[in-house]
């Protein structure tokens, strides 16, 4: 098909950081033609599925049209890409051909791999299986936790790294606390099956988690990786390491199992040229430019910057990636630098979070000057009611209240 569509920027994705970064960008300069690659009809605010699996989020809140988010005088291109000609500047699509840029920013997100755990997908939504990783699944969390009155009840988190990584435990919390509240958490086993080897990747927030752990009498398994499920039989089978690094299949049942599957680039991210060794979109981490091809940045999951892959992330990287990208057209340096910002507000209790503010290497970001270990109703406040109206009217519009990293 002859290439029919040529844009100053063309970004791949329209999710949190794609509609971000064109909003910065058209902040920057409206003089610039921008087109958003994005298929999906929906757009979703992922962040509020586990309050949905708690009974504190209306679901429906969570979705709008993707129209009525693609940013004025940005064109939306509903179609799929498919492939990347780097050296030709071109992104092919499944439909509409292929797509001419003079700068291209990949921001299509993660792979969630329903699929990788045998015999999971058939169960999802029903026998007592699901996941606040999915829009039609998350109420039925909570279905599952106000009929459970006694029983197994089993969390997962896979290797990392995921979408979101303390998401996996905010449901174990969220849940426990309910039952706590209802006089039954000692009628019911919890379990929290976590692939990797500690509680929380950054050192000075798993002390105040496991008081957490403690209270709630969840008891801890990790290096254990869930591997298949037997819905109908209510049964799970994981793969243990220990020390020496010997694998063990184990076998378990559940009355409810909140599963987080296995995560990845997409497919045509990994196949691509613009993927690293670990498929993810190969950039400088702090200035979201490719290593290879100067013309291409990445933020949001499909990056390979090291940083916590969560919506706040995406929201600073959005400034980085409209500064620099900017800044090179001009041939100008670029000066905007990221610091691994990530922001993960762990909701420990129904009316208390932590707000976990962390960068590269795991160094504390605070936004605010206090000790951001300890459990706090404003935190919960801020993810139930300011968090949805920032993500809706400040980060999808191109507002960038408190969005520059601290260095820059």
């Amino acid at each position: 098909m002859a290439n029919t569509h040529t844009y100053d920027i063309v970004i791949v994705g329209g999710g949190s950081a794609g509609i971000a970064a064109a909003a910065s960008l058209r902040k920057r300069n409206a003089r610039l033609s921008i087109a958003i690659i994005e298929p999906a009809t929906k757009h979703y605010y992922q962040p509020a599925w586990t309050l949905v699996g708690a009974g504190e989020f209306d679901i429906t809140k969570t979705e709008r049209n993707m129209a009525d988010c693609i940013p004025k005088n940005v064109t939306w291109l509903q179609a799929a890409a498919t492939t990347f000609e780097p050296e030709q500047n071109l992104v092919n699509t499944d439909i509409l051909g292929a797509i001419h840029y003079q700068y291209l920013i990949v921001a299509c997100g993660l792979k969630i791999d329903w699929l990788a755990i045998k015999g999971l997908y058939e169960t999802l939504g029903k026998n007592g299986v699901t996941s606040n990783y999915r829009f039609d699944l998350a109420p039925y969390t909570w279905q599952l936790v106000q009929n459970l009155k006694t029983g197994v009840a089993i969390f997962t988190q896979p290797p990392m790294p995921i979408k979101c990584a303390g998401a996996p435990q905010k449901a174990l919390y969220l849940s426990c606390y309910h039952w706590e509240q209802e006089g039954l958490l000692a009628n019911i086993r919890t379990e929290f099956h976590n692939a990797g080897g500690v509680l929380f990747g950054v050192k000075e927030y798993v002390a105040p988690l496991m008081e957490y752990i403690t209270r709630y009498h969840a008891h801890l398994s990790f290096n254990s990786t869930l591997v298949e499920v037997d819905g109908p039989n209510k049964k799970a089978w994981f793969d243990v390491k220990d020390e020496q690094g010997n694998v063990t299949r184990i076998e378990k049942s559940f009355d409810m199992l909140h599963v987080v599957p296995p995560q990845c680039a997409p497919d045509f991210i990994k196949q691509s040229a613009l993927a690293n060794s670990g498929g993810w979109v190969d950039v400088n981490q702090t200035t979201l430019q490719h290593n290879q091809f100067s013309n291409i940045f990445s933020l949001g999951d499909v990056c390979s910057s090291p940083n916590a892959k969560t919506a706040a992330a995406a929201r600073k990287q959005a400034v980085i990636v409209a500064e620099n990208l900017l800044a090179h057209s001009a041939k100008q340096e670029m000066t905007t630098l990221y610091n691994g910002y990530g922001s993960c507000p762990l909701t420990v209790e129904k009316g208390k979070i932590i707000l976990a503010e962390f960068g590269f290497d795991g160094k504390l970001l605070p936004t605010l000057p206090w000790d951001s270990t300890i459990p706090r109703k404003s935190n919960w406040l801020l993810k139930k009611y300011g968090l949805p109206w920032i993500y809706w009217n400040c980060m999808l519009k191109g507002r960038e209240w408190l969005a520059r990293c601290k260095n820059t």
